[in-house]
């Protein structure tokens, strides 16, 4: 359960492989539709397993099950 009580715009669900650097996903992303291109920002799922972009609202959770690999 999350402490913020506005539902996301959309949620997109990502694997560990869709992760980029240090646990991170960006937004826009590929599939979003270029009248919707906001300036891209990074988004960190890996300290909580979910984030939320700023611009947008759109939610990234990581799935159910994914391991990350700590990258020290």
């Amino acid at each position: 359960m999350s402490n913020n009580h506005t539902e996301p715009k959309s949620l997109v669900e990502v694997g560990a492989k869709d992760l980029q650097g240090p646990g991170v996903i960006f937004c826009p992303n590929p599939k979003m539709p270029l009248w919707s291109n906001h300036p891209k920002v990074f988004i960190d799922v890996a300290t909580t397993g979910e984030g939320r972009c700023p611009y947008c609202g759109t939610m990234y959770r990581l799935k159910a099950g994914e391991k990350l690999h700590a990258g020290h």
